[in-house]
């Protein structure tokens, strides 16, 4: 600039656009990056959270069983568990939880649990969402098998591209 001249060159104006212009786009990179991993991270959760709310249920009734059925059931029927409420002798309790699969689509539905007992409950249970079943695919898909009292489970969530597997081994709660 000569002295006595106000303003800016054209050549300080097109520097300083081209800093903010770089500047710009690294913050909106940033940004789509936090977005991104915050995405991918909720999807994991969402899986985790799935698995583990299955296991709890199924954990829950199984320590109480005393007859579990996983053999020959017609699906979508998943796992049969039965126990009886002896908390007042003269008037037992008999229980039924069925767990089942639900709008299966691509081998991915919902798991819900069916309670029945003699006392008159008869409810239905949202347990999970996500949840994949396919028994073409025995290494990834939901499973149970019973032997020797213990309760084995597999339950796998899948949403997207995520997906999580956990096995659950139960043993039936004994008596004190």
């Amino acid at each position: 600039m000569k002295q006595g001249e106000k303003g800016f060159t054209h050549l300080e104006l097109i520097i300083a656009l081209s800093i903010m212009a770089l500047v710009g786009v690294a913050t909106a990179l940033a940004t789509f990056q936090v977005f991104k991993g915050t995405e991918l991270s909720n999807t994991h959760m969402t899986v985790v959270n799935q698995v583990q709310n299955a296991g709890y249920w199924i954990s829950r009734d199984a320590q109480r069983a005393q007859s579990v059925t996983t053999d020959n059931l017609t699906p979508p029927d998943f796992l049969l568990i039965s126990w009886t409420d002896w908390a007042d002798p003269d008037d037992p309790i008999y229980h039924t939880a069925t767990y089942f699969f639900e709008d299966l689509t691509d081998g991915i539905g919902k798991l819900k649990r069916s309670h029945w007992s003699s006392a008159g409950a008869n409810e239905e249970t949202l347990v999970a969402e996500h949840m994949y079943y396919d028994p073409d695919d025995p290494e990834k898909t939901c499973k149970t098998s019973y032997q020797s009292t213990v309760l084995t489970v597999q339950i796998t969530a899948v949403r997207g591209d995520d997906s999580e597997i956990r096995e659950y081994k139960i043993k039936h709660r004994s008596n004190l």
